[in-house]
């Protein structure tokens, strides 16, 4: 039996590699253009300022009009980031911008094409996965993507020729290449009763973000509290740790930055198909052993912000790779457990919006470095790690209304 989601999974892979190939290319740019890392950051932060309204609009207009449609628009707005910044390594303006539409193209295919890959493995499209392979296989293809696209970005930005340049021609090549499969794709919203869809208001978009009753205590007190360490233990794994043994890789400086992104997202890919077994073995609390995966890859970001190592950084990403596989899929799995057709796209948004937020933890880092050393710094984040998984303890004990 043909498994049409696998139509939609190239352009999913497409933009996750446009939205994350840049992370090993920080330390490029800190040295071909002299950027200072709290201006590097702030490009990290723009991507977030796009993710944001990506996530919140994309959803509930994909609820509305169907998943293709905004599915093909952020192909579209990847292919356009890579122009803007493959013109733009020398302006801070066009950079910003640049990270800005990857930012948008992203949340886009994030939250449509895991909505999307979710209905196509289910009947009567697909018979025999369980929710939480559904969940997994969007998942897993966005880890592929972020993952392989560092890596790729990383080795060409290291030994290729136009650093600046030729990394953005390959993403942009691999979206265009993705739009034909995913043209062929059958859609899961159908048309209204007269065969033609009217264009949303915003009074419908409004209403179709709202969390809904049903959902609002498992959501707040459980899926949100946890999310932001899903990327907040990514970002510390490729854009911290990297900074911190930048002296002691030398010229590979670039190169060691794709390592450490590749090692942590191969681990979070390699645990995500274990997740359901973690949650036979811990009664459902498998939320929780990717937070304490979190807290333990933050001590270690620590004692490396103190004794720099490149096998202690290889290790620290690991670790924090293992606690974004394992967050992001039980989060995923919270999600759509709540969730009906009509508002799965708009939980996604949210839910994704929420992890997004873990981005901006290198430029928070940046920013208050004048006022103590990184490893006390990451201490502080350690707290914060502790005090969200102590939240998340107490939303589990209260059962999930279904």
């Amino acid at each position: 039996m043909e498994r049409p989601w696998r139509r939609v999974a190239p352009a999913l892979l497409a933009c996750a590699w446009g939205g994350n190939h840049f992370t090993p290319l920080l330390l490029l740019y800190r040295q071909v253009e002299g950027y200072s890392a709290v201006v590097v950051d702030l490009f990290f932060g723009f991507y977030v300022v796009g993710l944001v309204p990506g996530f919140l609009l994309a959803g509930p207009l994909s609820d509305l009009v169907g998943r293709k449609r905004p599915a093909v628009v952020a192909v579209v707005l990847g292919m356009a980031a890579s122009a803007v910044l493959a013109v733009g390594s020398g302006g801070v303006v066009l950079m910003c911008a640049g990270r800005f539409l990857a930012g948008l193209s992203v949340a886009a295919a994030m939250v449509v094409g895991t909505s999307w890959v979710k209905e196509l493995s289910a009947p009567p499209f697909e018979d025999g996965a369980d929710p939480s392979r559904r969940a997994r296989r969007a998942a897993l293809v966005l880890t592929a993507g972020f993952g392989v696209g560092a890596g790729v970005s990383g080795a060409l930005a290291q030994w290729g020729p136009v650093p600046t340049v030729l990394p953005y021609a390959v993403q942009s090549l691999l979206a265009l290449v993705s739009l034909v499969p995913l043209l062929a794709a059958p859609e899961t919203r159908p048309a209204t009763a007269s065969g033609r869809r009217r264009r949303p208001s915003a009074a419908q978009l409004v209403e179709d973000l709202r969390v809904p009753p049903r959902a609002r205590r498992r959501f707040l007190g459980v899926v949100l509290p946890a999310a932001p360490w899903v990327f907040g233990a990514a970002a510390l794994a490729y854009a911290v740790t990297p900074a911190l043994v930048a002296e002691r890789t030398g010229g590979l400086a670039v190169a060691s930055a794709a390592l450490l992104c590749v090692v942590g997202l191969a681990v979070g890919a390699l645990v995500q198909p274990w997740v359901p077994r973690l949650a036979v073995l811990t009664g459902g609390r498998q939320l929780l052993v990717g937070l304490a995966a979190a807290l333990l890859g933050t001590v270690l970001c620590a004692v490396v912000a103190a004794v720099p190592s490149l096998p202690l950084a290889l290790l620290t990403s690991a670790v924090l790779g293992a606690a974004y596989g394992v967050v992001l899929v039980a989060g995923l799995v919270e999600v759509q457990a709540v969730a009906t057709p009509r508002d799965l796209g708009a939980l996604t948004g949210w839910y994704y919006s929420a992890t997004y937020l873990g981005f901006l933890l290198p430029e928070a880092l940046s920013l208050a470095a004048p006022l103590a050393p990184p490893a006390v710094l990451l201490l502080g984040v350690v707290a914060l790690v502790a005090l969200s998984a102590a939240v998340v303890a107490a939303g589990l004990r209260r059962p999930a209304a279904r």
